[in-house]
This record gives C-alpha cells, sequence and structure tokens, in this order.
C-alpha cells in the first residue's frame, strides 16, 4: 500500500502580495534627539542639519451626555477636534 505525499502549498495571502513599490531617498542619513529641546534632529550624510518642515499641533475633547437619568442604556458622548 503506497501513501500519497501531499504537495506543499503557499498561504493563501501569498497570492495578494504585490512587489515594493519604488523606493525614493530621503535627505536624511539620521535622526536623534536634541536633549535641551527633546525635538528630532534629522542630519544628512555630511552631518548637516535637514529641516523636515514644520508639524501641527492637535487638540481633542470629548464630552458623555445623558438623556434620561435614571437609565444608564441612554448615555452618549460628543466629540470634537482642533488641528493647528
Amino acid at each position: 500500500m503506497t501513501t500519497a505525499v501531499e504537495q506543499p502549498t503557499a498561504p493563501w495571502g501569498a497570492s495578494r502580495l504585490a512587489p515594493y513599490p519604488t523606493t525614493i531617498q530621503r535627505p536624511h542619513s539620521t535622526v536623534a534627539v536634541d536633549p535641551t529641546t527633546q525635538l528630532g534632529v534629522f542630519k544628512d550624510r555630511a552631518g548637516l542639519v535637514v529641516e523636515m518642515g514644520a508639524h501641527g499641533t492637535s487638540k481633542g475633547t470629548e464630552t458623555s451626555t445623558t438623556t434620561n437619568s435614571d437609565s444608564k442604556n441612554d448615555q452618549g458622548h460628543d466629540q470634537d477636534s482642533q488641528q493647528d
């Protein structure tokens, strides 16, 4: 009696893979934290600081609302956010 040897099959997700997109060279080669400002400092291959642009700040608030004080089932909440 001979037994059939099962051929290994690729995982189902492997058929969904695609090649990586074309990569680009970034203008910085290292990132460090400035001990005084606690901000990231980007430097190029020559060790010169590279400006990476400004980043905004954001603030969010959330308030709880209850429409029926004797029931917890009618509770909801509101959210908003602001970004500079």
